[in-house]
Protein backbone atom coordinates (compact mmCIF):
# COMPACT_ATOMS: atom_id res chain seq x y z
CA UNK A 1 0.00 0.00 0.00
CA UNK A 2 1.33 3.96 -0.66
CA UNK A 3 0.75 6.37 1.84
CA UNK A 4 2.38 9.40 2.63
CA UNK A 5 3.58 9.92 5.98
CA UNK A 6 2.95 13.00 7.87
CA UNK A 7 6.15 12.77 10.14
CA UNK A 8 9.59 11.57 9.92
CA UNK A 9 9.54 7.97 10.56
CA UNK A 10 12.95 6.42 11.44
CA UNK A 11 14.06 3.75 8.78
CA UNK A 12 10.79 4.65 6.48
CA UNK A 13 11.14 7.94 5.58
CA UNK A 14 10.81 11.79 6.10
CA UNK A 15 7.65 13.69 6.58
CA UNK A 16 5.71 14.34 2.91
CA UNK A 17 7.27 11.24 1.62
CA UNK A 18 5.34 8.94 -0.70
CA UNK A 19 6.32 4.97 0.26
CA UNK A 20 5.14 1.81 0.11
CA UNK A 21 4.90 -0.64 2.94
CA UNK A 22 2.72 -3.86 3.51
CA UNK A 23 -0.75 -3.66 4.19
CA UNK A 24 -0.94 -4.52 7.47
CA UNK A 25 1.40 -2.12 8.80
CA UNK A 26 -0.23 0.97 7.02
CA UNK A 27 -3.80 -0.40 8.68
CA UNK A 28 -2.90 -1.56 11.83
CA UNK A 29 0.12 0.70 12.95
CA UNK A 30 0.77 3.84 11.22
CA UNK A 31 -2.98 4.55 9.96
CA UNK A 32 -4.61 4.87 13.62
CA UNK A 33 -1.63 6.39 14.97
CA UNK A 34 -1.89 9.27 12.06
CA UNK A 35 1.77 8.63 11.34
CA UNK A 36 0.48 8.81 7.46
CA UNK A 37 -2.46 8.98 5.20
CA UNK A 38 -3.27 6.46 2.26
CA UNK A 39 -2.13 7.78 -0.89
CA UNK A 40 -5.56 8.74 -2.82
CA UNK A 41 -5.19 11.34 -5.27
CA UNK A 42 -6.32 13.92 -3.31
CA UNK A 43 -3.82 13.20 -0.82
CA UNK A 44 -1.37 12.82 -3.52
CA UNK A 45 -1.96 16.51 -5.01
CA UNK A 46 -2.47 18.29 -1.76
CA UNK A 47 1.34 16.95 -0.68
CA UNK A 48 2.62 18.14 -4.04
CA UNK A 49 0.64 22.06 -3.21
CA UNK A 50 2.47 21.42 -0.08
CA UNK A 51 5.86 20.67 -1.12
CA UNK A 52 5.43 23.49 -3.98
CA UNK A 53 4.43 26.16 -0.74
CA UNK A 54 7.06 25.23 1.21
CA UNK A 55 9.56 25.25 -1.43
CA UNK A 56 8.30 29.23 -2.32
CA UNK A 57 8.53 29.67 1.36
CA UNK A 58 11.92 28.93 1.66
CA UNK A 59 13.13 30.86 -1.17
CA UNK A 60 11.32 33.79 0.23
CA UNK A 61 12.98 33.52 3.71
CA UNK A 62 16.14 32.75 1.93
CA UNK A 63 15.87 36.17 -0.12
CA UNK A 64 15.51 38.17 3.07
CA UNK A 65 18.32 36.80 4.91
CA UNK A 66 20.67 37.67 1.86
CA UNK A 67 18.63 40.92 2.17
CA UNK A 68 19.10 41.57 5.68
CA UNK A 69 22.88 40.61 4.98
CA UNK A 70 23.35 43.21 2.41
CA UNK A 71 22.17 45.77 4.75
CA UNK A 72 24.45 45.09 7.43
CA UNK A 73 27.44 44.46 5.42
CA UNK A 74 28.71 48.57 6.05
CA UNK A 75 26.88 48.62 9.44
CA UNK A 76 28.29 49.90 12.84
CA UNK A 77 25.70 49.28 16.18
CA UNK A 78 26.68 51.06 19.05
CA UNK A 79 25.67 48.98 22.82
CA UNK A 80 26.19 51.08 25.61
CA UNK A 81 27.49 49.67 28.62
CA UNK A 82 28.81 50.06 32.35
CA UNK A 83 32.37 50.24 32.62
CA UNK A 84 34.72 51.49 35.63
CA UNK A 85 36.78 53.31 33.64
CA UNK A 86 40.10 52.47 31.76
CA UNK A 87 37.75 50.55 28.74
CA UNK A 88 36.87 47.47 31.28
CA UNK A 89 33.27 46.78 31.83
CA UNK A 90 31.45 45.66 34.80
CA UNK A 91 30.17 42.03 33.33
CA UNK A 92 30.57 41.62 29.67
CA UNK A 93 27.53 42.83 26.41
CA UNK A 94 25.76 39.88 25.47
CA UNK A 95 23.94 38.68 22.22
CA UNK A 96 20.98 39.58 23.35
CA UNK A 97 21.97 43.75 24.14
CA UNK A 98 23.68 43.64 20.62
CA UNK A 99 20.01 42.39 19.33
CA UNK A 100 18.24 45.01 21.06
CA UNK A 101 20.85 47.75 19.92
CA UNK A 102 20.33 46.72 16.20
CA UNK A 103 16.39 46.84 16.53
CA UNK A 104 16.73 50.07 18.10
CA UNK A 105 19.31 51.76 15.58
CA UNK A 106 18.30 49.96 12.39
CA UNK A 107 14.69 48.10 12.73
CA UNK A 108 16.40 45.00 12.06
CA UNK A 109 15.41 42.41 14.52
CA UNK A 110 17.17 39.09 15.08
CA UNK A 111 16.93 36.58 17.50
CA UNK A 112 19.76 36.45 20.13
CA UNK A 113 20.75 33.02 19.12
CA UNK A 114 21.99 33.79 15.69
CA UNK A 115 24.47 36.34 16.80
CA UNK A 116 28.07 34.42 17.60
CA UNK A 117 30.32 35.55 20.11
CA UNK A 118 34.12 33.74 19.54
CA UNK A 119 34.56 35.65 23.44
CA UNK A 120 32.58 37.20 25.86
CA UNK A 121 33.02 41.31 25.48
CA UNK A 122 34.48 42.86 28.44
CA UNK A 123 36.22 45.78 27.26
CA UNK A 124 35.22 48.92 25.13
CA UNK A 125 36.17 49.33 21.30
CA UNK A 126 35.46 47.66 18.05
CA UNK A 127 34.40 44.47 17.53
CA UNK A 128 32.91 42.18 14.96
CA UNK A 129 30.21 39.37 15.69
CA UNK A 130 28.94 36.50 13.59
CA UNK A 131 25.03 36.65 12.50
CA UNK A 132 24.07 33.45 11.11
CA UNK A 133 20.99 34.40 8.78
CA UNK A 134 19.98 30.63 8.01
CA UNK A 135 20.26 29.00 4.77
CA UNK A 136 24.12 29.01 5.30
CA UNK A 137 24.45 33.21 4.69
CA UNK A 138 26.19 34.96 7.27
CA UNK A 139 26.89 38.52 7.68
CA UNK A 140 29.76 40.24 10.28
CA UNK A 141 28.12 42.76 12.08
CA UNK A 142 30.33 45.74 13.38
CA UNK A 143 29.52 46.52 17.13
CA UNK A 144 31.13 49.50 19.25
CA UNK A 145 31.46 49.40 22.48
CA UNK A 146 30.96 52.50 24.48
CA UNK A 147 30.85 53.16 28.06
CA UNK A 148 28.03 54.39 29.77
Amino acid sequence: MKVILQQDIRGKGKRGQMIEVSDGYARNYMLPRKLAVEATADNVNTMRMNDKAMQEKRQREREEASAIAARMRDLTVTVFAKGGGAGRLFGSVTTQEIADALKQSCGIELDRRKLVLDEPIKTTGIYTVRCKLGYEITADLRVEIKEQ
